[in-house]
């Protein structure tokens, strides 16, 4: 059993408002509900040791009666192991480990998660990919770099965005979060500081303190990103690296326009920081396509690009790529052998094949999903009229603020409707982002106008509260 500990302060800033005042709950079974949310959201990962029943219910400020209670509740369904003189440890209970993505008759319905399920065009790729797969056979199969015939359709692509690339400046990796983690490892160690946007993508986070180094945050404001505010950080805290989203960043979905780049990328040249730019919603735009990849912004070669075939295609298809110098891509084909020998063959050629033919179906990809975005708006002007939030110029999700933070308390409670919420401080560091919450518009509008329902009598007890000042605002 691991020792990690999780400290009570740290814990109290996950907590956020937990406590419904006036409530009929007790609130033990509040103080319950909130800590079953960190679990199944990840924020308090398994086989880490809580603190103990005295030292939180005094950083909580409340009876370590209370706190018992509320612990052992999560014991009784399996969500905590107790030891005597090892404390509570977090797991899950066994029929918690797998979750549902749909809802049909009461199963549970995932809105933390922003994606899509496989189009006609993944099974037509797979199978083009099996008829190509006998000329393969001859070889070994591992291939740290990746298929040069997958690695040139990558380098076309960008070449075809503005920035001209070779396939020796391409790596296949198993996704771009798999990609990210390697960068982390050939470039950074621990206490290593890294820049992100504020919010940003959790996982991104996660991978950042898994390799020991240290997120610092750049708030993002109204509009656009804060380029002084990045130069100043850079300034400060003389990060190893700089992990950005300018194409349609996950959560705000906002776009980073061409003489933002430009900056950032001088930015970057200027105090020698590299710049890790996740590019994975590319493809994902509304109104406009995006910008040339902000690389070919940077003559200096200080930018290292990641793309997927997750969101422009389908989340199973774990399959993703770096684009770099190939210098840098010589370096990290090195090292991937202490995490990986390569990627499949047969999801590299399938991968090949909708990259080739992406332009002849994305266009009806992004119109579905365009209207998607404004069944949802329209649904939630309808049942959540307090909630305020900007039209996303592309991706998968609206960042939603609401009037108080009311974030975990929300999404605590609609879990006991079986409907998993994204709420804003899992894009956050040290617990910001409690009056956010993320909205995936990925869901048909019959299903989302279902769930809506279900979490209106939720929603609506916390915001008939009196200290909480009602307003309708869109932009």
């Amino acid at each position: 059993m691991s020792s990690r500990r999780f400290g009570s302060q740290s814990l109290v800033r996950l907590l956020g408002q937990w406590q419904h005042t006036p409530s009929r709950t007790p609130l033990w079974q509040q103080l319950a509900q909130a800590l079953r949310m960190l679990i199944l959201d990840g924020r308090l990962a398994l086989e880490t040791r809580l603190p103990g029943e005295r030292e939180l219910a005094a950083a909580l400020g409340i009876s370590r009666t209370t706190v018992a209670s509320a612990l052992a509740q999560l014991r009784d369904e399996g969500f905590l192991l107790s030891r005597q003189g090892s404390g509570s440890v977090v797991m899950l209970p066994e029929s918690s480990r797998t979750v549902p993505t749909r809802t049909h008759s009461g199963s549970a319905l995932d809105l933390s998660t922003a994606s899509l399920g496989a189009s006609p065009e993944i099974h037509q790729a797979y199978q083009q990919a099996l008829t190509a797969m006998p000329q393969h056979f001859g070889s070994t199969g591992y291939d740290q770099q990746g298929l040069l015939t997958l690695r040139e359709a990558i380098a076309a692509r960008y070449a075809a965005r503005g920035l001209p690339t070779r396939p020796d400046e391409v790596m296949i990796v198993n996704g771009a979060l798999s990609g990210f983690a390697l960068i982390l490892r050939l470039l950074t160690g621990p206490g290593d500081r890294v820049v992100v946007d504020h919010p940003t993508y959790p996982l991104a986070i996660a991978a950042i303190e898994g390799a020991s180094c240290r997120p610092v945050g750049v708030a993002l404001p109204m509009q656009g990103w804060d380029s002084d505010g990045l130069a100043a950080t850079i300034g400060q805290t003389s990060p190893r690296l700089a992990y950005l989203m300018p194409d349609f960043h996950n959560p705000t979905g906002r776009c980073m326009d061409a003489a933002t780049r430009q900056t950032v990328a001088e930015i970057a040249a200027r105090t020698r920081t590299t710049l890790v730019v996740d590019e994975t919603m590319t493809d994902l735009w509304y109104d406009a396509p995006p910008p040339p990849p902000l690389a070919a912004f940077s003559p200096d070669g200080s930018v290292i690009s990641l793309g997927s075939a997750a969101k422009s295609f389908w989340g199973g298809l774990r399959l993703g790529w770096i684009r770099a110098p190939a210098r840098t891509i010589a370096s990290l084909v090195q090292m991937r052998d202490t995490i990986d020998l390569g990627t499949p063959v047969l999801e590299q050629l399938a991968a090949r094949w909708l990259i080739e033919n992406g332009e002849t179906f994305l266009p009806a990809y992004r119109c579905m999903l365009a209207t998607r975005r404004d069944d949802c708006l329209r649904l939630m002007q309808a049942f959540f009229p307090e909630w305020q939030t900007q039209i996303p110029q592309g991706g998968l999700s609206f960042w939603v603020e609401l009037p108080e933070a009311l974030a975990t308390r929300f999404a605590t409670g609609a879990e006991s409707v079986g409907i998993h919420l994204g709420g804003g401080t899992r894009f956050g560091l040290a617990g910001a982002f409690e009056r956010y919450l993320r909205m995936p518009f990925t869901q048909p509008e019959a299903i989302l106008q279902e769930a809506f329902m279900a979490l209106q009598p939720i929603w609506s007890p916390l915001i008939n509260q009196p200290q909480i000042i009602r307003q309708r605002k869109y932009i």
